[in-house]
């Protein structure tokens, strides 16, 4: 049965989308923004704005009930590729090394302007 995941340590979902969900042990993320959920900011900065990102997915995870270890892989847009090296330095502080399948792709536009979203495949039961 599907379940729906909604914290609020990251930003709210719009529309008709969820922030994750949840079925058979895996756990979908929709595509996670940078913005800031205390106060709703979105830095200019890549750098910052990736270390929200994934602080955003570490909160929605967490309230599954798993952790950043048990992310199966990660999907990445970036806004611009040459931000591709200061964006991987940042995810590898929160990411070992092998531990997870990643795709990464350039688009020419996202929600408010951000630099980068993530979405992530997790598996649950693996904690």
């Amino acid at each position: 049965m599907k379940k729906i995941i909604s914290t609020s340590k990251a930003p709210k979902a719009a529309g008709t989308v969820c922030q994750a969900s949840f079925a058979n042990g895996l756990l979908f993320t929709s595509a996670i923004m940078t913005l800031n959920p205390e106060t709703g900011e979105i830095s200019p900065n890549v750098n910052e704005q990736t270390v929200q990102v994934l602080e955003n997915l570490k909160a929605i995870v967490e309230e599954a009930g798993a952790s950043l270890e048990n992310v199966l892989k990660c999907t990445v847009f970036l806004l611009n590729w040459d931000d591709f090296s200061v964006f991987n330095s940042v995810y590898s502080s929160y990411f070992k090394e092998g531990s997870t399948a990643r795709a990464c792709y350039e688009i020419s536009k996202m929600p408010k302007g951000v630099l980068v979203e993530v979405e992530a495949i997790v598996d649950v039961n693996g904690k």
